[in-house]
């Protein structure tokens, strides 16, 4: 296979950034299987409890509708209106505690599956979604085989718990008959209530299978080839001959600085050739020696170039030139341990300085 062919396959892992702008565009893996499923168990756990009292309620409600009491004498278009919007809100304080069941336990089971996450870019118009060519790609592409068989097997599920619910209930269809219509209507709602809640059950095994499946297909669809990758690392972590250039430039700046802060030293400590470390004391300010500016080979010799052009005193010391260069940093007191030896090279230059005097 071609170097063209591999970089233009997904074969690499979604980073941090696509992840996060797959998320802000609302991309997110999450089951709606578990969804129902829990919502429907919820309603139905709510009938269970409340069945009595919302069939009172509704059984009070129509006796009132029916028997004329809620319609006015005087029939006109607003009084009609307002008998409407009374049943409407009756019906709504009804079935108030199934809905607002329903809806909170949809609410939390999706925060808990993507998180506090809302997008306006999710409700945008997309072009593609109403161009008949990707939409013959979706009907046609693997991903809407495998939603087919997915569909295909949560049915077969289904369909199997509700004849099984079918079949252990058969038997009481006939004596139901002649039962009175009350008795028969709650034994037969009773029923249907039963399934159905069997029916969630089913549903509530079969989600955790789909959710992972979303995030398999998540995971996937946000895959990228290399290339995009290594296009991601640029616009974020920039360039690396860039950066490689900026680094030169800022380590030239700095020996700059270093080779400038030479001419304030009172001794360059050298090896001789290859380091050159430069030491500033001043007793009223510091407590110990301070190195300002080290370097090693063509950054050492720069050092003593600038010592020189500045009357700064040059001393040999291979053993401490070398510990001075790998053990402080420029701006570094001197260590405890090299007090003695540095003491013994500044007080060889003053008095050098002394006798000049």
């Amino acid at each position: 296979m071609s170097p063209q062919q591999q970089a233009g396959e997904k074969t690499e892992q979604a980073t941090p950034k696509r992840k996060r702008e797959a998320r802000e565009k609302g991309q997110v893996a999450k089951s709606v299987e578990i969804v129902t499923a829990l919502s429907l168990l919820a309603m139905f756990g709510l009938l269970s409890i409340f069945g009595g009292e919302m069939m009172g309620n509704t059984k009070a409600m129509m006796t009132q509708f029916f028997s004329g009491e809620a319609i006015p004498e005087t029939v006109t278009v607003t009084s009609l209106a307002n008998a409407l919007s009374n049943a409407i809100f009756m019906l709504i304080q009804i079935m108030a505690p199934i809905l607002l069941g329903a809806f909170v336990i949809g609410v939390v089971v999706n925060v808990v599956q993507v998180g506090l996450n809302f997008s306006s870019k999710a409700l945008a118009p997309k072009m593609e979604r109403v161009s008949p060519l990707q939409g013959f790609k979706r009907i046609f592409s693997s991903r809407t085989l495998l939603d087919f068989l997915k569909s295909i097997i949560k049915l077969a599920i289904l369909a199997f718990v509700a004849y099984g619910a079918y079949q252990e209930n058969l038997a009481m269809f006939p004596p139901l008959m002649g039962e009175p219509v009350p008795f028969s209507v709650e034994a037969f709602v009773s029923i249907l209530i039963s399934t159905a809640f069997r029916l969630a059950i089913a549903l509530a095994i079969f989600a955790p299978f789909d959710f992972m499946y979303q995030r398999w297909k998540h995971n996937k669809d946000l895959m990228m080839t290399k290339q995009e990758v290594k296009d991601e690392y640029k616009l974020t972590e920039g360039n690396p001959e860039t950066k490689g250039r900026i680094a030169q430039k800022q380590r030239q700046m700095s020996s700059m600085r270093m080779v400038q802060a030479v001419s304030e030293a009172d001794v360059v400590i050298t090896n001789p050739t290859h380091y050159a470390v430069a030491l500033e004391y001043k007793q009223e300010e510091h407590e110990a020696p301070l190195v300002v500016a080290k370097g090693m080979d063509y950054l050492a010799r720069r050092i003593k170039e600038r010592a020189e052009e500045h009357d700064v005193a040059i001393v040999e010391n291979k053993a401490l030139a070398q510990s001075l260069y790998f053990f402080c940093e420029v701006g570094d007191e001197v260590p405890e341990e090299h007090y003695r030896a540095v003491a013994e090279v500044l007080a060889y230059v003053f008095r050098l300085k002394n006798k000049g005097r």
